[in-house]
């Protein structure tokens, strides 16, 4: 099993040392955990597929340590990308772009756009900057399983596929980011997440105009989790409305609809421990449309399609 190690200056130093070989280590930011590797290094993101047993046509988010490193990976970025960037990084937001002609199309599951993130976790911060190149990272699980929030769940997902998995605590979001297609006119919202689209709105408030903002998030998959089923636990969902009467016979009943910001933190742990107790059959009262709300239908509506 993946070694779960401290993040002290040595601990910093192993995950650096593994990426400069080309290896693929556990990272945690501030939303999930990510399964992380050297973006520059194509035989490198060929073991993050290969790990995750993820599709190489499903493109990856890359981690830069400053908002700044993004114009070495894209070009002709709008300048509503560069507003968000500058206000809402580093935070759990991606922004697609165009990209680069440095950057691997491997990364990019063959399309001429790229995913970037600045990640807010200082541990995350400390191994890109200290690595000196951005990372290619999407969650540390097998791909369309749960998203893991601790460094615990890594190493039981991943196993001897991984040697090492940074130890950052609890995830402080726990959802992964949003993520927002930022090229064209109209800014689309492929993901939903911990920026909300009143957050959006109100980081690219100018004074004279609104930048338009969509939800694309039902079209093609042209960022990581638009696929219909992802992170779903082997438990069958049985999902519910608000004051919605249903027969639970003695299944458990988990209720998202309280405060927002504690479900979408609890989410996953709680999905993981649907089959630590092998139970085959869960209720699950969802949060209303609002707000994370909006983030966490999204997740839960995945997860009872995974089966």
């Amino acid at each position: 099993m993946a070694r779960i190690v401290r993040p002290d200056e040595a601990g910093i130093r192993l995950a650096v040392d593994a990426l400069g070989r080309g290896d693929v280590i556990g990272l945690p930011t501030e939303t999930v955990y990510g399964l992380a590797a050297d973006a520059t290094n194509d035989q490198a993101v060929r073991k993050v597929f290969a790990v995750k047993g993820r599709p190489e046509s499903h493109p990856l988010i890359i981690h830069i340590a400053r908002p700044e490193d993004l114009a070495a990976l894209a070009v002709d970025v709008s300048s509503y990308a560069k507003d968000l960037a500058r206000r809402v990084w580093p935070g759990p937001l991606t922004l697609v772009v165009r990209a680069s002609a440095s950057v691997s199309r491997l990364v990019t599951g063959g399309r001429d756009t790229v995913a970037v993130r600045c990640p807010s976790h200082p541990v995350a911060h400390r191994v890109i900057a200290t690595f000196g190149k951005p990372l290619a990272a999407p969650s540390a699980n097998r791909f369309g399983r749960v998203s893991p929030t601790s460094a615990r769940h890594v190493a039981e997902d991943l196993g001897d596929d991984i040697d090492i998995v940074l130890d950052g605590g609890e995830c402080e979001v726990g959802l992964e980011s949003t993520i927002v297609d930022c090229t064209g006119d109209v800014l689309e919202v492929l993901r939903p997440g911990a920026v909300t689209l009143d957050a959006l709105q109100a980081a690219l408030e100018d004074g004279a105009r609104r930048q338009r903002v969509e939800d694309g998030s039902s079209g093609e998959a042209r960022a990581p989790g638009m696929l219909a089923s992802h992170y779903a636990p082997r438990a069958r969902l049985v999902l519910h409305e608000v004051g919605e009467s249903f027969d639970g016979k003695g299944a458990p009943i988990l209720d998202f609809s309280g405060d927002q910001t504690d479900a979408a933190r609890s989410l996953y742990a709680r999905l993981r421990a649907l089959d630590t107790d092998r139970v085959a059959v869960a209720h699950v009262i969802l949060p209303p449309p609002v707000g994370m709300g909006v983030a966490l239908r999204d997740r839960l509506t995945k997860a009872a399609s995974g089966r």
